[in-house]
């Protein structure tokens, strides 16, 4: 898939630049792993935002999670123990990751393991 040029943006444009890299980067993320694992975003209230993504079988140590320039980027990596003999495997255990772009005034206050869930809550930036 080719990505659309926006230069012409940039001459008349400024501090649209971030606008036009998440465009970009929309256009040309891989729709094969875009499904899993699968997630909700919920609007908490005015200013607070929570991702909760379905990661039956992960435990908190095969979840690493980072906020770096803006994005929250979550890994999963189940290693295979071998120590079960499965007649139906019908849960993923296959590795993961998932990224979500932050506006510039939310940052990341709280990421725990709910229920088999991660539970990330975000909010405004004090200013």
């Amino acid at each position: 898939m080719n990505s659309i040029d926006l230069s012409p943006l940039y001459r008349s444009s400024i501090g649209f630049d971030r606008l036009a890299s998440l465009l970009d980067s929309a256009l040309t993320t891989d729709n094969v792993s875009a499904g899993y694992p699968p997630y909700n975003i919920e609007v908490v209230d005015d200013n607070r935002y929570a991702i909760s993504l379905a990661l039956a079988g992960f435990d908190e140590s095969d979840l690493d999670i980072k906020v770096e320039k803006n994005v929250l980027t979550i890994r999963g990596d189940k290693a295979d123990s071998g120590e079960h003999r499965y007649l139906h495997q019908g849960i993923a255990n296959r590795s993961f990751e998932r990224k979500f772009n932050l506006a510039d005034y939310v940052e990341v206050t709280d990421a725990e393991l709910k229920n088999g869930l991660p539970y990330h809550q975000f909010g405004e930036r004090d200013s």
